[in-house]
């Protein structure tokens, strides 16, 4: 018997519920985030949980964040001791999916050269490889031309995560571009 799903991209016959972990970095994109969340929402049997950045937070209303959100100080609050959960490998057992949208410029390096300081790298250093991981990059136009961009956005390729690529537009600094 063929197995059916739930209506839903993904979320599979007799699972009540599919887990997505939404990463969320410094980049002027994560304004977007209230949004992306809400829709997220309307999928029917989806679970949301948000991990972010000190830097993303500068973008959003946490309060407007109807989901459980993490960040570095939840990773150091949750551990006391040795027998003590440790947050980045609970998240990222939790997830059946993840998503880093924005990714900006500066954790699109660190992932790309393995470098886990804060919660969500950690996240990401840390994720299961069976499971996706998808990644939507966002940066000034300037810098998603410069040269060392296109060699780390295959490196996390080569890791196996799966990009979405960038639209062309007018960015908040008024350029038009990538």
């Amino acid at each position: 018997m063929e197995p059916t799903s739930l209506p839903g991209p993904g979320i599979p016959a007799g699972s009540s519920s599919f887990r997505v972990l939404l990463g969320v970095t410094g980049s002027v994109a994560a304004l977007k985030l209230p949004l992306l969340v809400a829709e997220l929402l309307k999928i029917p049997g989806l679970e949301v949980k948000v991990v972010t950045t000190e830097r993303a937070k500068h973008f959003y209303n946490a309060q407007e964040i109807p989901v459980t959100l993490y960040g570095d100080e939840e990773e150091w609050q949750l551990w006391k001791g040795r027998s003590d959960p440790v947050l980045h490998i609970e998240l990222r057992r939790w997830a059946d999916l993840m998503v880093v949208a924005p990714l900006d410029a500066n954790t699109l390096a660190k992932v790309a050269n393995g470098i886990c300081d804060n919660l969500l790298t950690c996240v990401i250093r840390a994720w299961d490889l069976s499971k996706p991981l998808l990644f939507c990059p966002a940066m000034n136009t300037a810098m998603w031309e410069h040269p060392i961009t296109a060699r780390q956005v295959e490196q996390l390729k080569g890791f196996g995560y799966t990009e979405i690529p960038c639209v062309v537009k007018k960015l908040v600094c008024g350029d038009e571009g990538q």
